[in-house]
Order: structure tokens, then C-alpha cells, then sequence
């Protein structure tokens, strides 16, 4: 998840697209969310060899079609952004770089606390984020053993860091995104114009405004019901029909179409957050849209997107005539700014530009044996209809979701709604053959979490270890990389406190590893204790009910969870020695 600063601050370079003036006078107000961003918190640092194929194109720079809304615009009410977490922990030692991600070969990426861009209101029904910092990064495959073995040769890890939040903020904070323009929908003739407002009757002089806004709005609903049945059915040129032929926002409908149907689209449902709102040109309206969509499963929980359009009456005929950028902590989604190729499978889609579609069949192939192992994980046996995976190149992994990672990133998770968590790879942190675990353990982050709420900070050890003990894939313990890092925070004087291992956005990589090999650790231990279902309703009473642990220890395991902490640190201690 994402938390942090939610000013409004203008792309830099930004301009409206050719063949949109700005009426006179306009001034644009006091920002937009860059569509790019530095790098993001947490994630894998990716090795020095690994660099994306020499000939993969850079992605025509994205254009934002529109010019951003008239001063004073209002978002729609409804949803506060999330608010920054301060994860506790170690005292943040000098230059390590921002938390998210997945952990860079020998280390582990940081979780949490990273700023996100500007927010556009969550659709209601989404909870406040806050809490609990972005679940994320662990160690890469492979390990050190313990003790009673030999020490192999330490070996580069791949693991970068999977910020299941980072840009999470795993608290479930769910800020729908937006679908740039693929709510627009087709100009037809005055006949075609005249039965999609045949709803509303239209104004006659003397009218109130209201009359006019309202019968322009139920036009406005036919377009976009129009577009929308266009996108369904595979008419691409009906889906651009609003868009003038080689413009900018032509090009951009042409990409949404064709990824959206790539990733085999089924449900497209656009209404009106609201009334249209007169702007302050005479005869132009703002229309806030909310589009619920569904990928591949027709009858799937669907996922809300919000978008703001600009229109323009022309003679009784709403016309478009711009797209607000998109906004918001999670935004652009990779299938609003990029042609994308897909590959499905029984529970994933896997999506990435077109100069790694070599990559996909490796990359489903991955995603479909992780799914199996989180789909264990999931709460009430109930897990996601589908885990949505995104194989982002060089410039789209700085773009995707507010972009804002650091390089060493190799992968996170982000939500997008209550029941839904999308997640992203970096191409240049990652090479094939190193997928598998990084999946197990994002896939089960997006699998345990589904429908929580806000998740304290102190649960912290227990979401990470849970995912890690996924990523694991049963392997001896005796194999966990991170078992050297844990053997040194001990070693430099440990208090033991499972409550307080989260590491802070500038702890060490030595820090952030031994954080999670302790999560792993006290997961692991309940585990081969108590089993895997006990754990996991362990797991619910306290991360999705918000249970304290001397309670859920009770129920779940019928044991004084002070005693039960206690062995807990003491087999951490003893194993990592």
C-alpha cells in the first residue's frame, strides 16, 4: 500500500494534447501527481548482470489525453487518502535506500512508509488506509543451513524485495484506479443522439439549469453505455469513435482497447458519481465516472475504477472533449498507459508490454504453481477469483501504480480494491528462472489479505512470516538464507519483542533480512507445532478481526500466548545459532 504525501503536484513536462485548447483564462490548478516517480520503496535490489533485452523499445512517452480540470475543481467526495505509516524498529542507520519492493541479492528491501502520489477520493466502501506498513520484501531462495550441517558457499541472491505494500501499505487501503479513457464512448448520429437521451426530457427556454444538466447527463450515460457494449464486443472502432482519427487520445483509446481485451475483459459498467458539473466556460461539464470491471470471470467481485471526463454541449450533443490525469496512489494501471499481451491461466493473468512476451510462458507457468500455495492461505477457504500479475519493463516499472521505487526493487503488491491486490515484477530485478518464490510469497500476501481491514503495526512478523513460510515451499528450515542476518541481530542484542521486529525505512539490508527470517521463524515454529490451520486461524483473529494475540492464542491455540511468545523467540535464537 501506499501512504504519504497526497499534494497535487503537475507532471513535469506536461502538455495537453494536440487539438485541445484551454479555454481563455484558464489557469490549471495547483497540480497532478507526476505519472512517473522516483524510485518506489522496498523491493529487490536486481544483480548488476541483469539488464532488460538491448532491444526492448521504450514505450512512447505517455500522454495524458485532456488538460487538467478548471481551478477549483472538487474531487467527489468520498474516501481519505491513507495515511503515512512510521514503521517501529531499528534506529535508522545512514544511506540504506527507501523500503519496498523485494530484497536485492545478500539483502532485504525495507517495508513500508514510502509517499504516495496524489489521491483521487476512494469510491465508497473502501477503508481508510493506516497501520500497518506495506507487507513485503524477503530473502532470495536458497540458504544458509543451520546449525548441525555444512556451510555451503554463500551464493548471490536473487530476492529482491516484494513490497506487498510498499506501495501497499498492506493495510488494505484500496484506491481504485482509474481507466484513462476507455469510458468514452462513441458520437453517433443525431437519430442515435436523440434515443440515448430519450430518458430525460429535453430543456425548453425558461428551463432551470438543473434540466439542462440533467437531461446532458442521461446523454452522457448513453455514450458511455455505448462505448462500453463497443469494448465488450470487440468493436474497436466504436470504442475510438469519440476520439479525433491520429490524435493523441486516439492512440491511447487503441492501446486500453486492445490490452483490455487482451486480458480478456467481461464486465465494463460505467455510471455517474453524481451530477455532471457545469465548469466555468459556458456550455462545458465535468463528469466523474466510476467503471466497475471484471477480467476472464464474468460473475467476479468487481473491482471499481474512478475517472474524470470533460464535455463539451454542442448544439444538445455532449461531445468529449478531455480526460483528467489520472490520480491517486495506485495510478496509472499498467492497462491505462501501455499496450499489453497476456497469458492466462485457471487463477492467473499474467500481462506485459510486448518486447517480453517471450517471457510469458515461464512467467504463467510460475504464477499457476504459486496460486496453488496461496490459495491455502486464504481466509474462510475463500480466495481471490484471480491474482492479476504485471511484468513491468524499465520505463513502465518507473510509471505503473505512481512508479516511485527504488531500482533495487524486484517486486510488490498493491490493492485495488477490498478483495483484490495486483501485482508487479520488475523486469530489470529480476531474470528468468527466479520467479517462483518472489510469487509464492506476493501471491499469498494477496491471498490471507483479502477483505482485511486496517492491520496494526505490531502484527507485522506474523503477515511477513506467514508469506515467507509460503515462499519457503517447505524447504528445511535449515535452508532459510536469512539465518545468518538473524544470528546477528541476536548477536547484537535482540529484545526479543516479536511486536517490535519491523524494520524502519532506513534500517540496514543486514536489519530488514533479519526481520523477516524472525517472522519466518515464529511462523515457522507455530506451524510445526500447532499445524497449518490452527496458524492460519490464528492469523485471522488477529489480522482480520483485530483480535490481541493473548486472545487469539487462546482460541486458536488453547495456549497463554505469553508463553507461546516466549518459545517463539527462544527456537529464533536457537535455530539461527
Amino acid at each position: 500500500m501506499s501512504d504519504g504525501d497526497y499534494g497535487h503536484q503537475p507532471p513535469a513536462g506536461y502538455q495537453p494534447p494536440a487539438g485541445h485548447s484551454p479555454p481563455a483564462g484558464y489557469q490549471p490548478p495547483a497540480g497532478y501527481p507526476p505519472p512517473a516517480g522516483s524510485e518506489p520503496a522496498g523491493s529487490y535490489r536486481a544483480p548488476d548482470d541483469d539488464q532488460p533485452p538491448e532491444s526492448y523499445p521504450a514505450p512512447e512517452s505517455y500522454q495524458q489525453p485532456g488538460y487538467p480540470p478548471p481551478g477549483g475543481y472538487q474531487s467527489p467526495a468520498g474516501y481519505p487518502p491513507p495515511g503515512r505509516y512510521q514503521p517501529a524498529g531499528y534506529p535508522p542507520p545512514t544511506g540504506y535506500p527507501a523500503p519496498g519492493g523485494f530484497p536485492v541479492p545478500g539483502g532485504y528491501p525495507t517495508p513500508g512508509g514510502y509517499p504516495a502520489p496524489g489521491g483521487y477520493p476512494t469510491p465508497a466502501g473502501y477503508p481508510a488506509s493506516g497501520g500497518y506498513p506495506p507487507p513485503g520484501g524477503y530473502p532470495g531462495p536458497g540458504g544458509y543451513p543451520g546449525a548441525g550441517g555444512p556451510v555451503p558457499p554463500a551464493r548471490r541472491s536473487w530476492r529482491p524485495w516484494v513490497v506487498l505494500g510498499t506501495v501497499l501499505v498492506l493495510l488494505l487501503c484500496a484506491t481504485p484506479v482509474v481507466a484513462g479513457a476507455v469510458v468514452l464512448a462513441r458520437n453517433g448520429s443525431p437519430e442515435q443522439e436523440a434515443e440515448a437521451g430519450a430518458a430525460v426530457a429535453s430543456p425548453e427556454p425558461g428551463d432551470a439549469p438543473t434540466v439542462t444538466r440533467d437531461w446532458l447527463g442521461d446523454r452522457v450515460m448513453g455514450l458511455l453505455d455505448k462505448q462500453a457494449t463497443a469494448l465488450l464486443g470487440g468493436d474497436e472502432n466504436g470504442y475510438l469513435a469519440l476520439a479525433g482519427p491520429g490524435t493523441p487520445l486516439s492512440r491511447q483509446l487503441r492501446r486500453e482497447f486492445r490490452t483490455l481485451r487482451a486480458m480478456q475483459v467481461t464486465k465494463w459498467q460505467p455510471e455517474l458519481h453524481g451530477k455532471l458539473v457545469r465548469l466555468d466556460e459556458p456550455g462545458t461539464w465535468r463528469a466523474d465516472l466510476i467503471v466497475q470491471h471484471c477480467f476472464v470471470t464474468p460473475d467476479c467481485e468487481p473491482n471499481e475504477i474512478t475517472i474524470v471526463t470533460r464535455w463539451r454541449d454542442t448544439a444538445g450533443q455532449p461531445q468529449l472533449t478531455a480526460i483528467d490525469p489520472p490520480e491517486g496512489p495506485d495510478r496509472p494501471r499498467p492497462w491505462e498507459t501501455d499496450e499489453l499481451v497476456a497469458s492466462i491461466g485457471d487463477r492467473t493473468l499474467v500481462a506485459t508490454p510486448r518486447a517480453f512476451r517471450d517471457r510469458l510462458p515461464e512467467l504463467l507457468r510460475e504464477a499457476e504453481k504459486a496460486a496453488k500455495v496461496a490459495d491455502r492461505y486464504a481466509v474462510d477457504d475463500s480466495p481471490p477469483d484471480r491474482y492479476l500479475i504485471f511484468y513491468a519493463g524499465p520505463n513502465e516499472w518507473k510509471l505503473w501504480y505512481g512508479g516511485d521505487r527504488p531500482e533495487w526493487t524486484a517486486g510488490y503488491a498493491v490493492p485495488v480494491g477490498e478483495e483484490q491486490y495486483d501485482l508487479v515484477l520488475n523486469s530489470k530485478g529480476l531474470a528468468p528462472g527466479q520467479y517462483g518464490e518472489l510469487m509464492r510469497h506476493e501471491l499469498t500476501h494477496a491471498s490471507s489479505l483479502s477483505g482485511a481491514g486496517r492491520i496494526g503495526s505490531d502484527a507485522w512478523w506474523l503477515v511477513e512470516g506467514l508469506a515467507e513460510n509460503a515462499a519457503a515451499g517447505g524447504q528445511s528450515v535449515n535452508r532459510y538464507q536469512g539465518l545468518r542476518d538473524v544470528e546477528r541481530l541476536v548477536d547484537s542484542g535482540w529484545d526479543g519483542k516479536l511486536e517490535d521486529v519491523a524494520p524502519d525505512e532506513d534500517s540496514a539490508d543486514w536489519q530488514v533480512a533479519s526481520s523477516y527470517g524472525v517472522g519466518y521463524l515464529a511462523v515457522r515454529h507455530l506451524v510445526d507445532r500447532f499445524g497449518d490451520q490452527d496458524v492460519l486461524n490464528f492469523f485471522e483473529l488477529v489480522v482480520h478481526d483485530g483480535r490481541p494475540e493473548a486472545e487469539a492464542s487462546q482460541e486458536a491455540f488453547g495456549v497463554a500466548w505469553t508463553t507461546l511468545h516466549d518459545d517463539c523467540v527462544k527456537y529464533v535464537k536457537k535455530t539461527a545459532s
